[in-house]
């Protein structure tokens, strides 16, 4: 019954694409109705990730640290190198964040016992069960706010934005006529 509801109910990005249809018939408005949407969807998710993350003293970077070096196994440790190329992560600022973590007692620093120049951060027993309880909250919300989609629509729409996401990379390479690369 939900899904039928959220289905009839004109979203914003329709109103924005009737109107550019009003003012500027001639101009294809036709991406806004993926990028538009996949923005505004963002935007939406975002704002729910950042309150339940909020009520467990994280900040959405933080927790991207922590799950990065829970992902990594036991010992749970990587250097801050590592966390930057992880994925989630971006370079900029991972000592800050790392800081925090460390100030909050979720994760200590350990330097390599056979060089010292490599420094790893570690998951502590407190970051463990911080990362445990909170991923699985983080999961259930995400789940809520798939809620409106079937199954093999969930399946769907993760190989299309993983075809999107392709697409925009492949975009900076794309020629001046607009056609990807061969």
């Amino acid at each position: 019954m939900t899904q039928r509801r959220a289905a009839k109910r004109p979203d914003a990005v329709a109103g924005i694409v009737e109107d550019w249809a009003r003012e500027r018939p001639r101009l294809d408005t036709s991406p806004l109705e993926v990028l538009a949407r996949l923005h505004r969807s963002y935007l939406q998710y975002q704002s729910r990730m950042t309150s339940q993350l909020d009520e467990h003293g994280l900040s959405v970077a933080g927790f991207d640290v922590l799950t990065a070096l829970r992902r990594a196994g036991a010992p749970y440790r990587l250097t801050a190198g590592q966390l930057a190329a992880s994925g989630l992560i971006s370079s900029a600022g991972v000592t800050l964040r790392l800081d925090r973590l460390e100030k909050d007692g979720l994760i200590v620093r350990e330097r390599d016992a056979d060089d010292r120049r490599v420094v790893y951060s570690r998951l502590t027993d407190a970051g463990l069960t911080k990362v445990d309880e909170v991923f699985a909250e983080h999961l259930e919300n995400e789940r809520r706010m798939l809620g409106g989609l079937s199954p093999a629509e969930r399946r769907q729409m993760a190989r299309l934005l993983s075809k999107l996401e392709r697409s925009i990379v492949d975009s900076d390479a794309a020629g001046e006529d607009g056609t990807a690369p061969s």
